[in-house]
């Protein structure tokens, strides 16, 4: 395997840092996915391709991880399992840091499943399976839950919320 594919994902994360300060980085980003890829988590799967419409899409969402309080993301380890010459797995453990509404710092830890076509000098992601975001910004006081017990963060509306549900950047 020809790729440094931990430094790959530790890359992607400060991309990711840096979209979350502001910073466009929108072109950088969506060029370490293949021209079209599948994206997988709890109910939905879906495929998309390069273009703007998914740039739309990543510069609503770190509004909406902005929203939330999100302040730092980190790959803290990343494991890669070969499927053939061309292709690997790599199962990247993220550390997401949040400013609680209230002011309280929190850490999430997570993992997201790429599949990767490493056949060119970059590696590309063609596919990722992720967990329910949503629900874990629910558990730890990010989002409202579903029955709306919760204060809405930043006063966003349910709607604004419910939208934010079907978006899936990873």
């Amino acid at each position: 395997m020809p790729q440094n594919i931990p430094a790959f994902f530790g890359s992607y994360a400060d991309l990711y840092n840096r979209a979350l300060a502001g910073e466009d980085v929108f072109e950088e980003i969506m060029d370490r996915f293949s021209d079209k890829f599948l994206a997988a988590g709890p109910g939905s799967i879906s495929i998309a391709k390069r273009g703007g419409a998914f740039r739309r899409m990543l510069e609503k969402g770190y509004r909406f991880y902005r929203q939330i309080g999100t302040r730092k993301m980190t790959a803290t380890r990343v494991e890669v399992t070969p499927i053939d010459a061309g292709h690997c797995m790599a199962k990247v453990f993220y550390r997401a840091d949040y400013k609680r509404p209230d002011g309280s710092p929190l850490a999430i830890n997570f993992d997201i499943a790429y599949l990767l076509d490493i056949t060119s000098a970059k590696p590309k992601i063609f596919a990722f399976i992720a967990g329910d975001e949503m629900e874990a910004y629910r558990k730890h006081g990010l989002l409202p839950d579903k029955k709306g017990d919760r204060p809405n963060p930043k006063g966003r509306s349910k709607s604004q919320a419910e939208t934010t549900e079907r978006q899936r950047l990873h």
